[in-house]
């Protein structure tokens, strides 16, 4: 049964946090950016937050650690993803979700300079290097029109996954003494609050929000679906079955993505789109193939076992 019901939320998980892009994608005819990832994150900080003080004990930061931890994932992790707001209004939901893609193989790359543990081996570079070709792809620059608004919103979701990946990797440097809910519902606070203050900075109004039925629920769907259910279902696999394998959820989430774009929105994408993330997978299988080889085997050897 338990494994079960890991497999389901393997593959619910996905579905949670991919068509999360098409609902920015659709809200952005109703709300401005900025504005929408604020209210996201402040509805969601509340429900996270009841929930962690009402299963942990260890829900409040009291450390110098955790407070750190709690500002610098507020301003990277959660501040950051206002960046992906910006460019999805310049991008199809579906490209979004495949640069967001290459978060695992960014991860390393920063955490080499944070976490004294970390190194670099020539495999890595190779991901990397292939990796980035693959976002290449996706994108398409034109030289003749680097400053289009294409490049410049799928650029910006680029530095939004830069800066999801600092976030997360800020918080394993400090290691936090509270759960990692309360962790992400703290930070949610002064990311939400960072998003509101550019947002005043760079002339967002909250005349222009269009208060209607179909704006609500999507800010319904990102703050209690995606980011409520989503991070309590990403949390209970982190611990269930371990951050490299939950990794693999990121390339999940960009057919989920696409998909529902394609449906939904009438977003078209194109063969080299297509091709590009499939180069970003095969980077993270470069990158880190050693790692899930044994993983792979050992599932294939329990799937073979006869039942006792």
């Amino acid at each position: 049964m338990n494994r079960a019901r890991t497999v389901g939320l393997f593959l619910l998980l996905p579905l949670l946090f991919g068509a999360a892009f098409p609902a920015i994608k659709a809200g952005l005819d109703y709300v401005p950016p900025l504005l929408f990832a604020a209210g996201r994150y402040l509805l969601s900080a509340l429900l996270l937050l009841g929930f962690a003080a009402a299963t942990s004990d260890a829900w409040l930061p009291r450390t110098r650690d955790d407070w750190v931890a709690v500002f610098g994932a507020g301003v990277f992790f959660i501040g950051g993803t206002g960046l992906l707001y910006l460019g999805q209004q310049y991008t199809t939901s579906g490209v979004a979700a495949i640069i967001y893609s290459l978060i695992p193989i960014l991860t390393p790359l920063i955490a080499w300079g944070l976490l004294p543990h970390e190194s670099f081996s020539r495999r890595y570079v190779l991901g990397l290097f292939v990796g980035f070709v693959g976002v290449a792809l996706v994108i398409q620059p034109d030289p003749s029109n680097l400053f289009g608004e294409s490049v410049l919103g799928e650029g910006l979701v680029l530095l939004a996954a830069t800066s999801v990946t600092l976030g997360s990797v800020l918080i394993r440097r400090y290691q936090p003494t509270m759960s990692v809910v309360a962790l992400t519902g703290w930070a949610m606070v002064p990311g939400a609050l960072l998003q509101l203050a550019f947002s005043a900075a760079i002339g967002e109004s909250l005349a222009a929000v269009r208060p209607t039925a179909t704006a609500i629920l999507l800010l319904l769907y990102l703050a209690v679906v995606a980011s409520g259910v989503g991070f309590a279902v990403y949390f209970y696999l982190l611990e269930t079955i371990g951050p490299l394998e939950v990794n693999l959820i990121s390339y999940l989430i960009p057919v989920v993505a696409v998909t529902i774009g394609w449906f939904f929105l009438d977003e078209a994408i194109t063969t080299l789109t297509l091709v590009g993330f499939g180069v970003i997978v095969v980077g993270f299988a470069l990158l880190r193939g050693e790692d899930l080889a044994p993983i792979l085997r050992r599932r294939f050897r329990n799937r073979r076992r006869p039942a006792a």
